[in-house]
């Protein structure tokens, strides 16, 4: 079941006093796993965006994930995720986040940005990822680029407070059995640190929703 939610219901809850977005990640995170970059891990982190770019579409508002390529050395080759990538020498992180979209998904419309969620480590390529939520104010005509983008995603918001779409499994990973929650989208596993991205938007909209029954 898809529920309602509207742009004001996304605009409050990523402005909610006392909020903890820890808390929230935890939910969807692959367990073991650091949510944030270890103090004694030399040097600094590269930069990356992503976004959550929501629009209208045919049950509420709606957003789209991106399954990757396949390229041989790239960790997250072939996975589902937010459309984002690195960021680039001179870039803001939200402008990094605005080009992605353009280059991956072949945007060209305005987007209007209401907020982000908050910064996510990943510790196997050592990223620190911006994560954005921005409007479009209609539905666009993906235009997916050929060598990066295999399928375009569009998965309703409302979709993510749907506890049948959310699953656990236990995987072997080097040697140990990882536990791993991911969210079921069209048949695909999304899970990582896009499910842990998306499940702090879940749950600030769930405290959203809840706050108004």
């Amino acid at each position: 079941m898809t529920v309602p939610v509207s742009l004001d219901d996304v605009r409050a809850a990523l402005v909610l006093d006392g909020f903890d977005p820890l808390e929230a990640q935890r939910r969807m995170a692959p367990q073991p796993r650091v949510l944030r970059r270890p103090q004694n891990r030399p040097g600094q982190p590269h930069r990356a965006s992503v976004i959550v770019l929501l629009y209208p579409g045919d049950d509420g508002l709606a957003f789209p994930l991106i399954r990757r390529a396949e390229h041989p050395g790239d960790v997250h080759s072939g996975q589902i995720g937010l459309p984002g990538g690195a960021q680039e020498p001179g870039e803001t992180p939200l402008e990094t986040a605005l080009r992605e979209a353009r280059e991956e998904l072949g945007v060209e419309a305005a987007v209007q940005i209401i907020g982000r969620l908050a910064p996510l480590y990943i510790p196997p390529s050592d990223f620190e990822v911006t994560p954005f939520v921005g409007t479009l104010a209609g539905r666009p005509r993906w235009q997916p680029q050929a060598d990066e983008v295999v399928e375009v995603l569009e998965f309703p918001l409302g979709g993510l407070l749907d506890e049948a779409r959310k699953h656990v499994e236990d995987w072997p990973f080097e040697g140990y059995s990882l536990r791993v929650p991911w969210y079921d989208v069209q048949g695909y596993r999304v899970w990582g640190a896009t499910a842990i991205m998306l499940s702090e938007l879940e749950w600030r909209l769930r405290h959203v929703l809840n706050g108004r029954r």
